[in-house]
């Protein structure tokens, strides 16, 4: 007798991180790696916190239902989720068997508006290290998006989001921090990330500031968009 085949439903699932940091835009910031959640409203975990998603529509793409979900159920409106994996345990949904494709994304917070809608009772910015017990498998979720973040930051340049257009290397050295949680020597991190050519001497000073004005950069946004696709090695 041939085995019975499952019959499974499909849905999209999004970590949404966000590098919240010190800026002159935002000085009383506090220099944090935040993930976007939502409060859940119906059951199954109602009241319980997790990561915005829900399930594809007939004749909808998965990118699409991932973009459409996230608007939903925070407002938050993005169109570069980078596909994470699929997650299909068995009983990871009680509603039935549920094949979930994970979207994540690196965003500025305060670019964005959160405007909680549809079976979302919430939405909030929440420190990755303080993220409560999520509902589902979300925790797993987030915990693989965590990984493939911090190994992507080593081989792919970030910062044209989440920077300001002109930056101080203090600015991108905390950016490095926030998201690796780890602390690096100044001079060593200077000396590596110049080293990459992706950053241009804008001839300016940072002004305001008490002690001897830093130097400001840009991106290199040709130099940036080639590494994006081919990589390069950042190792701090």
């Amino acid at each position: 007798m041939a085995p019975e085949r499952a019959t499974a439903q499909v849905a999209v699932d999004c970590v949404v991180f966000g590098v919240q940091l010190a800026l002159p835009d935002h000085p009383d910031a506090d220099d944090r790696l935040m993930v976007l959640l939502v409060e859940r409203g119906p059951a199954p975990f109602a009241g319980r916190m997790a990561l915005p998603g829900g399930f594809v529509l007939a004749g909808e793409g998965l990118k699409a239902a991932a973009e459409r979900e996230l608007v939903e159920e925070t407002g938050v409106k993005l169109t570069y989720l980078e596909q994470l994996y699929t997650f299909g345990a068995p009983a990871r949904d009680p509603r039935g068997r549920v094949l979930s494709v994970a979207w994540m994304a690196l965003v500025r917070p305060s670019a964005h508006q959160l405007a909680p809608d549809t079976d979302a009772a919430d939405a909030r910015w929440v420190p990755v290290a303080e993220a409560p017990p999520l509902a589902f498998d979300h925790d797993t979720i987030l915990a693989t998006a965590l990984e493939r973040l911090r190994g992507k930051v080593r081989w792919q340049p970030i910062g044209f989001d989440l920077l300001p257009p002109r930056f101080t290397l203090t600015w991108l050295q905390r950016l490095y921090e926030v998201i690796l949680e780890q602390t690096f020597d100044k001079r060593n991190f200077r000396r590596k990330v110049l080293k990459t050519g992706l950053l241009v001497d804008t001839g300016d000073r940072l002004t305001g500031v008490p002690h001897k004005p830093p130097a400001l950069y840009a991106f290199d946004r040709d130099r940036y968009e080639r590494l994006q696709t081919s990589g390069f090695s950042f190792e701090l």
